[in-house]
């Protein structure tokens, strides 16, 4: 197990990696969509908020929609209950698997208390690979921004309200402009109706798609169309 401090550095290079390919790469949404970039911003590296966590599995996988951005639904499959400590208080996360293309990978998306104002109102993710133990290094550190933090361009999904933490979970990724943060994933949608006609399209599936030239997208995220 990496210590406290290689495990810093390791964060540390993480993140100037993902500058990097945020800068440069062509399948970078600040790329792909023409929107100027600078610096992603995070909250202090803070040991406190890696924890260690339990999946409880459901008997069997249970279909769940998770609504996005458009006003659509991602289906997922919903494996379970994370359980952890954070601050002393008990807690729990949903974890989703997006279905074909992301192997072991799962998904947490998730809502806190600092939800709206330090970090993105709508939600941050998590991921993570399964293990046959289910028992988990659960790094808030490394919590991201879906990339319609920064684009309108890309289709994310919303964490369900069982995913609401009622703690600050000052660690992982900031939110990266005041102009682009709602508070609420309602108060998103709110804004995106001022903007364009509501549509209601049915489900569609989330996970990690490419196709031609377009971005790929995260679990939790869809493609952008072409224009």
């Amino acid at each position: 197990m990496a210590g406290p401090r290689s495990w810093r550095r390791e964060l540390e290079v993480e993140r100037e990696m993902k500058n990097g390919f945020m800068a440069r790469h062509p399948e970078s949404p600040f790329v792909s969509g023409r929107v100027p970039f600078h610096d992603l911003r995070y909250f202090p590296i803070d040991v406190r908020y890696k924890v260690r966590a339990k999946l409880n599995r459901r008997p069997s996988p249970e279909e769940a929609y998770l609504r996005t951005n458009r006003d659509n639904q991602a289906v997922m499959r919903y494996l379970g209950d994370l359980e952890f400590k954070l601050g002393g208080k008990a807690l729990r996360l949903r974890v989703y698997h997006a279905g074909e293309g992301v192997g072991t990978s799962v998904f947490v998306p998730f809502r806190d208390s600092t939800s709206g104002e330090e970090s993105y109102g709508p939600g941050r993710y998590l991921t993570l690979e399964l293990t046959e133990s289910d028992e988990y290094d659960l790094d808030f550190n490394r919590a991201f921004n879906p990339y319609c933090a920064y684009t309108d361009d890309y289709e994310c999904g919303f964490p369900p309200a069982e995913n609401d933490l009622p703690v600050p979970v000052r660690a992982g990724e900031r939110v990266w402009a005041a102009e682009r943060n709602p508070r609420t994933p309602s108060s998103l949608m709110l804004s995106r109706r001022g903007r364009r006609p509501a549509a209601s399209p049915p489900p569609t599936k989330a996970g990690p798609r490419s196709g031609g030239s377009r971005p790929r997208p995260r679990s939790g995220e869809r493609a952008p169309r072409r224009r």
